[in-house]
């Protein structure tokens, strides 16, 4: 199998656990009973108390990538009549942008850098806009925004308030009630640390209130609702990923729960970055994540050459930026299942590469 003896340190798919990879072995079964409901009231209920959603609220359930979590949750939820403040810090902010264009959503395309958005107040344009739309984690240079503030923000000015919070769900901190959010897009590949295929749009009661009425078959949020009622979606469901994400959510609860696994992530990132510090490699942000490091050569190096040589020689995949940051920016994950003794292969490798002996 194409890389099946790498050690992967990649924002996404991520190294999964055999607990899981054995579910994923398995033949997939039939969908339509009430066992398979079973199993989608389990992952609803779980995924509602991991990000102590308010009451009322509502799981969908995509067979889709996170993208269409993204842009599904635009087309459900905004209109010509909204003005949409969209924080743009990197490529997926970017995303989130040319989804609003192509929807014809009135939007501001709010660029920012060198900021976690905690001071959004004085940052934002000043204009009436109802609805803030975010990347909690900008993945493209590893930078995480403060979700609190901007809640604040959006309560203060009755903004519906979209969160794609896909690259920090499970490794870093996510509380829908104390950051005040309305919509919560994750998907399988990154923290959950499952195989790519499902997308989970959790909605407040504040959001499922805002629904339309659209124009699409596959991405109609209120069709979801309702088949939802019996536990079950309008089209077939990514099945061996739900039965994988039921076991997945309760091997988290079984180690100490959603606080053990972000606490984890923060372990191994922090172990990480101490390792390396030695390596003429600097943080290309100093609002990054526990999900991930951002690296810069500091050395005349580009950022590919490390990449590819860690492929090539050290059979280690770690990220590689595109367009402008090509060279000089690459991506280092903590998701799934990782350990220090799993990121020493990573770490004992940079070392080997810049021939700097490990202290």
């Amino acid at each position: 199998m194409i890389y099946e003896d790498y050690a992967i340190f990649t924002p996404g798919p991520v190294k999964m656990s055999e607990e899981i990879l054995q579910v994923g072995a398995k033949q997939t079964p039939y969908f339509r009973n009430s066992e398979f409901s079973d199993v989608t009231f389990a992952c609803e209920n779980d995924l509602l108390e991991m990000v102590n959603a308010p009451e009322g609220s509502k799981v969908i359930f995509l067979t889709a990538s996170g993208t269409a979590g993204m842009e599904s949750a635009v087309m459900n939820l905004l209109n010509k009549t909204d003005n949409a403040l969209v924080v743009n810090g990197g490529g997926f902010g970017q995303r989130f942008v040319d989804i609003c264009a192509t929807h014809a959503i009135p939007h501001t395309n709010f660029k920012v850098k060198n900021t976690n958005l905690t001071d959004i107040e004085s940052l934002a344009p000043n204009e009436t806009y109802t609805a803030l739309v975010v990347n909690a984690h900008e993945t493209s240079v590893g930078h995480l925004y403060n979700l609190d503030a901007m809640g604040d923000y959006a309560t203060k000015n009755d903004m519906l308030y979209i969160v794609d919070a896909i690259s920090m769900f499970v490794t870093d901190p996510l509380d829908m009630q104390q950051s005040n959010i309305d919509v919560v897009i994750a998907s399988s590949q990154k923290g959950l640390a499952l195989p790519p295929g499902l997308t989970m749009v959790i909605l407040a009661p504040k959001a499922i209130n805002k629904l339309q009425n659209i124009n699409s078959l596959y991405f109609n949020f209120k069709d979801y609702l309702t088949n939802g009622e019996r536990g079950q979606t309008p089209y077939t469901p990514a099945v061996t990923i739900m039965l994988q994400l039921e076991a997945r959510l309760n091997q988290i609860k079984k180690r100490g729960g959603i606080a053990n696994s972000i606490a984890n992530a923060k372990e191994v990132a922090d172990y990480f970055r101490e390792s390396i510090k030695a390596l003429p490699l600097k943080e290309y942000t100093p609002y990054m994540p526990n999900a991930m490091t951002t690296l810069t050569p500091t050395d005349g190096k580009s950022a590919m050459d490390v990449v590819n040589s860690l492929e090539e020689n050290y059979k280690v995949m770690v990220c590689p930026n595109g367009g402008a940051e090509r060279d000089s920016v690459f991506r280092v994950s903590h998701m799934g299942e990782m350990t220090k003794e799993y990121t020493d292969i990573l770490i004992n490798a940079l070392h080997d590469y810049y021939g700097v002996a490990r202290i």
